[in-house]
């Protein structure tokens, strides 16, 4: 039996992961180049290689992908049995990562995190906020934030943050004035939108509901963002009707600088989930983090 490094079974399990050497060193807060030699010391002992690597790219190979799926649970067992040593501290220690929704790290998280990281100052919150739909576990996070349609079925879900939320749509008062002021989504057809791509490239349609009555509709208009700020800025500058969360549009709504147009026809969601893998030995600072959100998460 080769004599093989425990740490650079790990090195290689997030290189391959990630298909990266530098994602892989941004997760783990190390140097590419200590990656790239862990790896290297792991393929000299097992006398086979694990990873191609071209400049451009990594790529498992057979023998890499074999490993790879015999070390991945073994990996989670060892880091869960060290983990529950941290079951003996007053307050657990480690750092736990996230994933989750740009709106979430926004408006929801800043009210859980100063409270949660003054309950446990020995956890560091690593927290990565995108509009990317990621295998959580495979990316290397503990847990993430996703709505209820996004949830993989074999994962369990604690509520966090607001438990209803709208999508509503907002213009300035000079866009409207000259524009005039839309009473039905299908007017909309015929206005100037601002629309939100998704990273993934996907432009989501908007969708309204009234008295059980749903209108979908996919307006054109002058700019398509993946940055909302980008687009708060335009609608508020006048360049056409903005339709998003309505925690993002309500300091706008409130100072004058935007409009709420077609407030009758604004649907309701339910809220967003912590999220994490169903699995008998959870890290310490998730399990801290999930009795937070139970205890202080949802409204």
């Amino acid at each position: 039996m080769p004599d093989v490094d425990l740490a650079d079974l790990g090195a290689f399990a997030d290189v391959a992961r990630h298909r990266s050497f530098r994602g892989a060193a941004t997760l783990r807060g190390v140097s590419p180049s200590t990656l790239s030699e862990a790896v290297r010391r792991l393929e000299e002992r097992l006398g086979v290689r694990l990873l191609n690597r071209t400049t451009r790219s990594v790529t498992v190979t057979e023998a890499g992908a074999r490993l790879l799926d015999r070390l991945l649970p073994a990996l989670g067992e060892v880091s869960a049995a060290l983990d529950t040593v941290n079951s003996f501290r007053d307050s657990p220690t480690g750092t736990l990562r996230l994933n989750v929704p740009i709106i979430v790290a926004r408006v929801m998280l800043p009210a859980l995190v100063e409270g949660f990281l003054k309950a446990h100052p020995g956890i560091t919150l690593d927290v990565v906020a995108e509009n990317n739909f990621v295998d959580v576990l495979a990316a290397g996070f503990d847990a993430g934030v996703r709505y209820g349609e996004r949830l993989e079925q074999d994962m369990i879900a604690v509520p966090i943050g607001p438990r209803r939320q709208r999508f509503v749509a907002g213009a300035s008062p000079a866009y409207l004035a000259a524009h005039g002021v839309p009473t039905h989504p299908r007017d909309l057809l015929d206005h100037a939108c601002i629309r939100y791509r998704f990273p993934s490239g996907v432009l989501p349609v908007w969708e309204f509901e009234r008295e059980g009555e749903v209108v979908r509709v996919d307006p054109g208009g002058p700019l398509i963002a993946t940055d909302i700020e980008l687009g708060l800025a335009a609608a508020i500058g006048g360049l056409g009707v903005l339709f998003s969360f309505e925690e993002l549009l309500a300091p706008s709504f409130a100072s004058g600088a935007l409009v709420p147009v077609l407030a009758e026809w604004w649907q309701e969601f339910e809220g967003p989930f912590l999220y994490y893998p169903s699995r008998r030995l959870l890290p310490a600072p998730l399990r801290a983090f999930i009795d937070y959100v139970r205890a202080n998460g949802a409204s």
